[in-house]
């Protein structure tokens, strides 16, 4: 009889791991995807799309193998073998990968007031209220990370006739000082106005309150930090101080060795997942790790432990414009980056390569981690403090 495995969401991670799983086990899964609408949302985008320059929606048809089944809905519920849905029906399992993604968190007081880019609902949302901006309206986006600089430089280039002012204690902190004065100095380029050395502490609907005083706002945009679903908590597994879902080396949640966790909703132990950011870079090698580690257990195998190495950050700013620092495989910079056109096109070209990546599953191949050997054999999984969360990433 063939191994039931339900996939819950549809995420980079999530359409990674259905479709290694359809692809590699025909002959013993049935494989079935729930996720909240039909669309994959290409969360690379959402600034672009936030701004109005082009669409971050895919169908989900043209992404997912043909053996894997949709179920448009939401999960309630995680139990021991099955899953509760909102609308009512409920889902049978033998394997369960839990690929639920991150959200916007929501950190200030009044944040109400702001628009997200965290999500496609909240891109929408921010779509619709810069196009009903009038020419000198402020826009103030509040965050230095890598969302706050990508969606600052975007709506200035879109709407040039609007006063975009990025409120952040400082931009790119994680890049060595040579790349951030880049950074900073093409975000100015762009018509970014830089309020570095403050920190927002509350939003109101005409403006943002900082530690040195009130900015006028007619557009608010929050750019903080990255939240992730209490569906593991709601439904009694064990999870991290911030709500992931705890997993052994293998991505094996510590509560239910039914269930596999991938992506950003994810809380690996500390020597395999310290380094990985929240962001598509880890998150497709980590639902291809998945998706093996459940072939095995259906297999009665033991799985390999994760080792993911990561490659570098590619920054948008402006379809024209970028910049991309290279990393060691544990995410530390190196002494290499690229900048201008050439980055611009290095980043759209990886933007691309990652949704095609996905359509070709059983191909896909990353990276070892820092501190694994190139190949991954098995080895002993051991459940340690997990890694913390890391900052904000695409």
């Amino acid at each position: 009889m063939l191994a039931r495995v339900v996939v819950v969401g549809a995420g980079y991670a999530g359409v990674m791991a259905a479709n290694r799983l359809a692809a590699a086990g025909r002959s013993q899964l049935r494989v079935t995807m729930v996720n909240p609408r039909p669309d994959f949302v290409e969360r690379v985008r959402l600034h672009e799309h936030a701004a109005g320059v082009s669409s971050a929606v895919r169908p989900l048809s043209g992404l997912l193998h043909r053996d894997v089944g949709l179920r448009v809905a939401t999960v309630d519920s995680i139990a021991e073998r099955s899953v509760q849905l909102d609308d009512g029906g409920a889902l049978d399992f033998d394997y369960l990968v839990y690929a639920v993604g991150s959200t916007v968190g929501r950190g200030l007081p009044g944040a109400g007031h702001a628009w997200g880019v965290a999500d496609l609902d909240g891109a929408e949302a921010l779509r619709t209220r810069l196009r009903c901006l009038s020419a000198g309206a402020s826009v103030v986006v509040i965050g230095g990370g890598l969302t706050g600089i990508e969606t600052s430089a975007e709506i200035a280039r879109r709407y040039p006739a609007l006063r975009v002012e990025l409120v952040a204690p400082s931009v790119a902190a994680w890049l060595p000082a040579s790349s951030r004065s880049t950074v900073e100095r093409k975000l100015v380029a762009a018509g970014v106005v830089l309020r570095t050395g403050l920190r927002a502490v509350a939003v109101r609907a005409d403006g943002v309150e900082t530690d040195a005083g009130r900015l006028a706002s007619d557009c608010t945009v929050w750019a903080g930090s990255f939240d992730v679903p209490e569906l593991a908590r709601h439904s009694g597994l064990p999870v991290a101080s911030d709500g992931r879902l705890r997993t052994d080396e293998a991505l094996v949640s510590v509560g239910n060795r039914r269930i596999v966790g991938v992506g950003d909703a994810v809380a690996p132990p500390r020597q395999v997942g310290a380094h990985l950011r929240m962001s598509c870079q880890a998150a497709l090698p980590m639902g291809a790790h998945g998706a093996d580690t459940v072939l095995a257990l259906v297999r009665g195998e033991r799985p390999a432990p994760l080792s993911i190495g990561m490659v570098g950050q590619g920054i948008s700013l402006g379809r024209r414009d970028g910049f991309a620092q290279a990393t060691d495989r544990d995410d530390t910079p190196r002494d290499f980056a690229l900048s201008g056109r050439v980055a611009a096109v290095v980043k759209e070209w990886v933007c691309r390569l990652t949704v095609g990546s996905m359509r070709f599953p059983r191909a896909y191949r990353w990276l070892s981690g820092p501190t694994s050997n190139e190949s991954r054999g098995p080895g002993e999984s051991r459940e340690p403090e997990s890694a913390p969360a890391a900052a904000v990433s695409r």
